[in-house]
């Protein structure tokens, strides 16, 4: 009865990690593909603060705090009376401390990311995405021993160079009245940013696993908190050194597309943003790393269409190419998951009943000879 109780138990956790992986995919998806989008509406309309585009991408933080207190307010309407009193905060003070030094170099790789994108077009994302998953890969491979299979190794192969087809046009879409120098920096800043955020996924995930306590996703909420919280401070620093807060009201009212128009874009840009970080967060506890920058490769061309609906860019050959690939690679990487689990479930239900096996054959009953 109470294995029966254990395997039911263990149904229950495995269903609500299939649906806070969905949760997560689905905020990765609207992060990943409305972020890039908002942030290039503010600079096709006269924005040019870029330390402010970086802490908008993770200001949004005070959001989470929202989901942490409902959290706290279930467990303390479901304590019992005779338990301790039960803590807002989980977090002890070496987890603390990893987090707010990822939360630093996040707020630098935001830094670099909105400086690529104020300089170089929407088609050259893909080299971030390329190279992002690549670093990816790698560093998965050194920090956390990510095991790669054929068709993992298929995806990220696909997806990459998928990716890579997009930047093949960029030579001619240097924005006009830029200069060479200043799109070669905004290049390298790009290039700069993916290779960062490559490293930071699986720093995260290392995290998780040399924690010295249980990972509940109510502690991941806490990490993804400290970690914004920090990649926050980090940048708002940047803002002052640079007197952005002194220049927002007057580039507001410069601003094409109105006054009011151009807060709302912040504050959108800030909610949007922490949606990519959440779900980026939350696929990492729920599967991997690895997994994470292949749903972050795959939502690139989608990103391409919406770029061309709403901002009337041309949908080259290359996108189409590019999209292809992208899906192919996607579903390249569920196909061998799946089979994956298939078979783990297939050897060790084997193994149990070898194990059974085993002990029926300890202690034979004694059969006369005929």
């Amino acid at each position: 009865m109470r294995m029966e109780t254990t395997e039911d138990e263990q149904r229950k956790a495995a269903a609500l990690k299939r649906l806070l992986l969905i949760l997560s995919c689905v905020f990765l998806s609207i992060g990943n593909c409305g972020g890039p989008l908002i942030m290039r509406l503010y600079f096709i309309h006269g924005g040019k603060r870029v330390w402010l585009s970086s802490m908008l991408e993770t200001g949004g933080w005070p959001i989470i705090l929202v989901p942490i207190a409902i959290a706290y307010y279930r467990r303390r309407k479901n304590q019992a009376p005779t338990e301790p009193p039960t803590k807002l905060f989980f977090m002890k003070l070496p987890l603390f401390v990893a987090s707010a030094v990822i939360g630093v170099l996040t707020g630098l790789d935001d830094y670099l990311y909105a400086y690529g994108v104020a300089r170089i077009p929407v088609s050259t994302t893909a080299l971030i995405t390329a190279a992002h998953l690549a670093f990816t890969a790698l560093f998965a491979f050194i920090l956390v021993k990510q095991k790669f299979t054929s068709y993992s190794i298929n995806a990220i192969v696909l997806l990459t160079v998928g990716a890579a087809v997009l930047g093949l046009n960029t030579s001619s879409d240097r924005p006009e009245g830029e200069s060479n120098a200043q799109y070669m920096l905004g290049f390298m800043m790009t290039v700069a940013a993916a290779a960062l955020y490559g490293f930071v996924l699986p720093l995260v995930e290392l995290m998780y696993k040399k924690a010295k306590q249980n990972i509940t996703y109510a502690l991941v909420l806490e990490i993804q908190l400290v970690m914004c919280l920090f990649a926050t401070i980090f940048c708002t620093v940047g803002m002052l050194v640079n007197n952005d807060f002194k220049v927002i009201p007057r580039e507001a009212r410069k601003f094409e597309l109105g006054e009011t128009t151009y807060y709302v874009v912040l504050v959108v840009s800030a909610i949007i943003w922490q949606g990519f970080f959440l779900g980026a967060i939350g696929i990492i506890f729920c599967a991997s790393s690895l997994l994470s920058g292949i749903a972050i490769a795959v939502l690139l061309p989608i990103t391409e269409i919406f770029a061309v609906i709403f901002y009337h860019e041309k949908f080259q050959a290359e996108k189409g190419v590019s999209l292809v690939l992208s899906l192919w690679g996607f579903f390249s990487y569920f196909y061998g998951e799946i089979k994956h689990n298939k078979e783990s479930k297939r050897v060790k239900k084997k193994e149990n009943n070898k194990d059974s096996s085993g002990q029926d054959t300890e202690n034979p009953q004694s059969v006369p000879n005929p």
